[in-house]
């Protein structure tokens, strides 16, 4: 029985599998990495947030035979026209790096001035029951900000150091991180799914 309540995490983030373990063990879930069952990341050849999340949570719920959960997030900004968008983790280039990232980033802003700026983070959630599940669960939540010139604080990761949040008048990165899984475009999504899950197991 203990099995119908593993849910695969289509990533092999060990920070999000405690946040999803931390939210949703309560409703009878126990979440597990998809290298525990031998699944390999595939490729996101979707050209949005939707598709790539429903990408990883289908193939992780094939190989499993489990239901699966998988997120895709990124960042978009309004003078890039939603760039980088689904390449967020990947802007500066491969081996991808959080610091070539943010130089991309900063070079592709150089000519927009402080309240030019504005964007903000993304995260799509997906939960599939089973991998042909013509109904999967879907959430998306922004996070609104903007970018700074120079990066600031030492928390976080990804851009998190650019993404400056007006009302906490600190970055990201300042944050601390109690506060960022409250405020956070993930941290909003995962509210959301556990929203729609209670209803849906309730």
């Amino acid at each position: 029985m203990a099995a119908v309540n593993t849910l695969v995490l289509a990533s092999g983030n060990a920070g999000k599998l405690k946040e999803f373990n931390q939210l949703l063990s309560p409703l009878g879930f126990d979440v597990r990495p998809q290298a525990d069952f031998g699944v390999i990341e595939v490729e996101e050849t979707g050209l949005t947030f939707v598709e790539n999340a429903l990408l990883k949570a289908r193939e992780a719920s094939l190989v499993s035979g489990l239901p699966a959960l998988a997120d895709d997030s990124g960042l978009e900004v309004d003078a890039l026209q939603g760039a980088p968008g689904i390449y967020s983790a990947r802007y500066g280039g491969e081996p991808k790096s959080d610091e070539k990232n943010n130089e991309t980033l900063l070079a592709a802003l150089s000519d927009y001035a402080e309240g030019q700026r504005s964007g903000r983070y993304w995260c799509v959630l997906v939960y599939l029951r089973h991998p042909k599940d013509p109904v999967p669960v879907i959430v998306q939540r922004s996070w609104e900000g903007e970018i700074l010139a120079h990066p600031r604080g030492k928390e976080g990761f990804g851009y998190d150091p650019l993404f400056w949040l007006p009302e906490q008048g600190m970055s990201v990165a300042e944050l601390p991180s109690e506060s960022k899984n409250r405020l956070s475009h993930r941290g909003r999504a995962l509210q959301g799914l556990v929203e729609l899950l209670q209803v849906a197991h309730g």
